[in-house]
Formats: C-alpha cells, structure tokens, sequence
C-alpha cells in the first residue's frame, strides 16, 4: 500500500490518498464561532495542498462546549452559512471534507460561556455534573450539529472523543464515579462513546462518513482500558475510521508494563472489518508516513507538517524521501502557507521552537 493509493469506506466518498489534514487548533473564526476568511484559507490551501481528507479544526456543538478563543461553532442555525461556504471551497479541491464536533465539558472557557458541566462536580473548574438527561441532551446535540454539516454539503464528520474532553472525560476511572448508566463501570464509562455514534449515524444519510478519535491512553484512560474500547468500536462497525490521536505515532506506551512494543502496535492487530485505522502524531516526513502504513495503518493523520507545508501530501506522495522543514520559520515564511495572525500568535505563544521573532 502506497501513501497515493486512495481509500474507500463504507459509506461516503473515497479518499484520493492516505494523508489527512489533522484537526489542528488555529484560533482563527470569530468569537461567536462564525467561520472567518483566514480560517477559510486556511483550510483550502491544504485541500488545494493534496491531502485526501481535510478535516476542520475541533469546532463546538453547543454552547457551553466552547472551548477557546477563535473557535469554529456548528451549534447552529448562525453557522451554516459559512460551513456551505467552507464545504463548497473544500470541494473544489478534490478533497474529501470533515467537521470535527467536539464539546469542551470542564475544560471550556468560562470567557467564552455562562457554565461549564462535566460528568461530575468539578469545583476547581467550576463545572457542574450532568443529569442523566443533560448526558442524553448533548448527545442529541452532537447528533443535531452533525446533520447540520451534512445540510452545509460536508461529506462527513468526526466525533471528539480525545484529549480529555467532555466524551473523553466519561471515560476517566479515577474521577467519572456517576452512579447512573454513564459511570462506574466500564460498560457504563464507554456508554457515552457507543451513544454518541449511534446518534450520530442515525441522524445523517447513509453516504455520510463518521469518524471517531480516541486517546488510547492517559487521560484517565488506563491502556487496557482504551484497546477494550477500541476494539468495541471497531467491531461494532458503526463508523467508518478511527483516528488514533497518539501524539508520538512511534513512541512506547506511558505505562511501563506495556513497553516492548510502540502504542501503535497495541491497536493494529485489533479486528477492524469495514473500519479504517489512522494515527497521528510527529509525522513529518514521506517515510514516517508509510512507516505508520507499514505497520499496519491504512492512513496517517498530518499536522504539523501541514502547517510548515500546505502541500505536504502532494510532496510526501510524490517524493519518499521528502522531509518537512525543520522549525523554526520566520513569520512571513509561515504566513506564505496561508497562517493567518491568530493562528500564528498562537503558534507563538505555545510553542518556543516554531516561530522566529521578527
């Protein structure tokens, strides 16, 4: 398998390659999640780049999901003009188009909403738990946000269930002790997962594609706990990829009892039917990403190297020895692929090796 071979599913349109956009947070939209002219370009370049799927970056459902400054909203009706407007741009490129519908529970910003809620009281935080009810509401919501980017011309989504968000926060065994069908045991902690694609799936058409990330680990997540989830899900059947957020696609697993072999190695041997396999993670070169194929992926999951190369996918398929270019860049080198302000202040201000003050 080749990183330019394409990549059918079972349901929506095949991927021209094996290289994806990460869902990367850029900070760009306005504060009321309407989708801006920088975060547009942005997006396009990449689909104009080569990537075979460009997925947008994790955008909220509802309201006291939001999660940051500059944050692309699908919470409603306010949104879909410039999701149409995105989905059309994507389109013309030849990529495949993604949404990523994520809510922020007790890691939102109580800036940017009048509560946050969780899977429990979290006072430090100030998030309040979810009645079962509400855990039922925001399920319908994802469900909501997602026909509402497959009505904006989208050809899928992919539901956030990482870096300890509010879905990844159900899943936590030290703190997620609800005594209803959302916590305590495992089955009940998974719960959420399970409903949310199920949702999901229900609620758009039968050529819409719906993905899923997942941390395998940390988060709350013991490793073991994370294989059983995902080979849940993949036997399960109900979506379409998995994206296995890893930050490191080569590193050994945190807990120590598992070392011997990389995290990745721990999930590719899983059955998987109809279901594709993605990792992300420090995947800058043609041959770390068809090291991750090799090893049985059937794509890789591109972030920074998109940011440094809006045609990274284009590069890396065409040329197996292509390695991106090593950080740091001068701003303007960055905003000659299309990094607009926002998105380059924050690059500045979070990461110390990759813009060079000017």
């Amino acid at each position: 398998m080749s990183l330019d071979s394409p990549l059918s599913f079972a349901h929506g349109p095949q991927w021209r390659n094996r290289m994806i956009l990460a869902p990367l947070t850029n900070l760009q939209s306005g504060d009321d999640g309407v989708l801006s002219d920088d975060e547009y370009r942005w997006l396009v370049r990449r689909g104009d780049g080569g990537f075979g799927m460009v997925m947008t970056c994790a955008a909220y459902v509802r309201d006291d999901g939001h999660t940051f400054t500059g944050q692309l909203g699908v919470a409603g009706p306010a949104h879909l003009p410039g999701l149409r407007r995105l989905a059309a741009g994507l389109a013309a490129t030849g990529a495949v188009s993604t949404l990523q519908l994520q809510h922020g529970g007790r890691r939102g910003d109580r800036a940017l909403t009048s509560r946050l809620v969780a899977p429990w009281d979290d006072p430090d935080k100030g998030a309040t738990a979810l009645t079962t009810e509400g855990v039922e509401r925001v399920i319908a919501d994802f469900a909501a946000s997602a026909a509402l980017v497959e009505e904006a011309g989208f050809d899928g989504v992919e539901i956030h269930g990482a870096h300890g968000y509010l879905l990844s926060q159900f899943l936590d065994v030290r703190s997620n002790q609800r005594t209803d069908r959302y916590g305590g045991s495992t089955e009940n902690r998974f719960r959420v997962i399970h409903e949310t694609v199920a949702a999901v799936r229900a609620a758009t058409g039968p050529d819409f594609q719906v993905g899923l990330r997942l941390s395998p680990e940390r988060y709350g997540v013991p490793l073991v706990e994370g294989r059983a989830l995902i080979a849940e899900v993949l036997a399960e059947g109900a979506i379409d990829y998995l994206d296995l957020s890893l930050w490191d696609a080569f590193k050994q697993p945190y807990e120590a009892e598992h070392h011997g072999k990389s995290l990745l190695d721990h999930f590719t041997d899983l059955p998987r039917g109809q279901v594709r396999l993605g990792a992300a993670g420090k995947i800058l070169s043609a041959a770390q990403a068809a090291e991750v194929l090799e090893r049985g992926a059937d794509f890789a999951v591109i972030g920074t190297g998109a940011i440094i190369h809006h045609d990274f996918a284009r590069r890396a398929a065409g040329d197996l020895g292509f390695v991106a270019e090593p950080q740091p860049f001068p701003a303007q080198r960055l905003r000659d692929e299309s990094v607009g302000p926002a998105f380059l202040e924050y690059l500045s201000t979070n990461w110390d090796d990759f813009v060079l003050a000017d």
